[in-house]
């Protein structure tokens, strides 16, 4: 039986009056990798920023490695060594060179040694061919080369679970596959736990080993990869599908 990683129950989340999340359900085993997929404003990314704790949620219960977790920031701060997260924005420090970037987690939060930090950062940045870019600072940097780095500074603190955020959605398509073949070695590769939002359809058809299809905050759909790119359980995923250049 598969270890259980993520475990979410009953979770509502609302702005206000606004109800944005509804009854949300579902778990990730060990090594699995699951893609969020919906239109735009379907509640995905809220969803994924409620399994760090970016946003709060009203009603519900998340289980991280077999702990219920206390939705306060003292719990999430323990938590989010082990819960790697990217954004589209990329979330760079301006002012810090890309080394310091990626060394802060492990020195201030971690207190690891810097000297063992720093060779192990080096060795991350060489598998993303930016070995040549630790004195540069952001500025300096492609969008791609950022998304890299972003990556790159959330695996220096040796997660056990990542999450991906449409991290792909503010590059040039150019930019795009690179990117997305590093999320794809650390998936069958490094067998790293995962959730991904993202819009690239070919790429979740890929990687993923479980879909859930998201509309108005509600999972409408929980399925295999193969079952939900060949045969949608719903009228709603089809058009969706139907909808997307792929």
């Amino acid at each position: 039986m598969a270890d259980k990683i993520l475990q979410v129950e009953h979770l509502e989340k609302y702005y206000q009056k606004r109800h944005v999340l509804h009854d949300i359900n579902f778990s990730v085993d060990k090594g699995e990798v699951v893609t969020l997929l919906g239109p735009s404003g379907s509640g995905k990314s809220t969803l994924i920023r409620c399994l760090n704790g970016l946003e709060a949620y009203q009603q519900g219960t998340i289980m991280f490695e077999g702990e219920k977790v206390q939705p306060n920031e003292k719990t999430w701060q323990q938590i989010r060594q082990k819960i790697g997260m990217v954004f589209q924005s990329y979330d760079l420090f301006p002012n810090l060179t890309v080394m310091d970037n990626i060394l802060l987690g492990p020195t201030k939060v971690q207190k690891k040694d810097r000297n063992s930090a720093s060779q192990e950062a080096v060795k991350l940045l060489q598998r993303v061919g930016l070995e040549d870019y630790q004195d540069a600072y952001p500025r300096q940097l492609s969008g791609g080369q950022k998304q890299r780095i972003a990556i790159v500074r959330a695996l220096a603190l040796h997660p056990d679970f990542m999450l991906f955020d449409e991290v792909t959605a503010s590059l040039d398509p150019e930019m795009v596959r690179g990117v997305l073949n590093i999320i794809g070695d650390l998936a069958n590769k490094d067998h790293m736990t995962m959730i991904v939002v993202t819009h690239e359809m070919n790429f979740a058809q890929e990687i993923a080993d479980r879909v859930l299809f998201l509309e108005n905050g509600r999972i409408l759909e929980q399925t295999p990869s193969k079952t939900f790119f060949n045969k949608p359980q719903t009228d709603r995923a089809q058009q969706f599908l139907d909808s997307m250049d792929f």
